[in-house]
């Protein structure tokens, strides 16, 4: 299978903290734009370390939150109250504290299992068309979501929207994840890149090496925010 042609535009900021500032404009002046145009707005989360700024200098901002769909790209096998899951660490930092709708906040039940997981997570996607906007992060080794080197990122254009994620390389082993092919069903697509660890993934992605992170492809192309240290100087 032919990887996906990716298009990226890079956008470089001196710090995190400015990084996430821009990014959390971006997001705010993109929801606005959806709802005005669909009256709703519908996002998929990022899970790691890189987006936590982000998420809590939102549950500051004025938004239409009763507008807002929430979506996860990724979870870990863990009890729903586990600390390394992605959705309590965005609901600490965000969702708790804003008025969007529980029911619009669609959590990957992936204490379940990852099959039972995958199942009920197509479920809850099937009548859910293009995301307005996806959040991602990257991983030392160029994963994102949970897709990893070495797996299947259902790339094709037949994956499904979900995989069960076995023997993954970082703990815990079992997750849920959206396919590289339904992360590239939106709108807009943004990563929310820093630390220095991610060096080397960013060096192989802007080379052309296919990592995951790589076969994100949407029409729209790909907005990535990095801290400017991640980037060599022009030789």
């Amino acid at each position: 299978m032919p990887h996906p042609v990716q298009t990226c535009r890079w956008h470089t900021y001196p710090t995190p903290g400015e990084l996430s500032q821009a990014a959390t404009q971006n997001i705010l002046r993109s929801a606005q734009q959806a709802i005005d145009r669909n009256g709703r707005f519908s996002i998929v989360l990022a899970g790691g370390n890189s987006p936590r700024q982000v998420y809590q200098l939102l549950r500051t901002s004025n938004a239409d939150w009763l507008h807002w769909h929430v979506y996860f790209g990724d979870e870990r096998c863990l009890p729903p109250q586990d600390t390394e899951r992605n959705s309590r660490m965005a609901n600490e930092a965000w969702l708790d504290h804003v008025a969007i709708p529980r029911s619009q906040i669609h959590l990957i039940p992936s204490e379940l299992g990852p099959q039972q997981a995958t199942e009920a997570y197509t479920k809850t996607l099937e009548t859910v068309g293009e995301f307005d906007m996806v959040l991602l992060g990257l991983g030392e080794d160029g994963h994102t979501a949970s897709l990893f080197p070495g797996h299947d990122w259902g790339i094709e254009q037949s994956a499904p929207p979900v995989l069960a994620v076995f023997d993954s390389p970082k703990p815990p082993p079992d997750r849920v994840s959206l396919s590289a092919t339904r992360l590239s069903q939106a709108h807009e697509v943004v990563f929310l890149v820093t630390g220095m660890g991610k060096k080397q993934a960013i060096t192989e992605w802007r080379s052309g090496k296919a990592i995951p992170a790589s076969a994100i492809a949407p029409a729209s192309g790909v907005d990535v925010y990095l801290e400017a240290l991640l980037l060599d100087p022009p030789g």
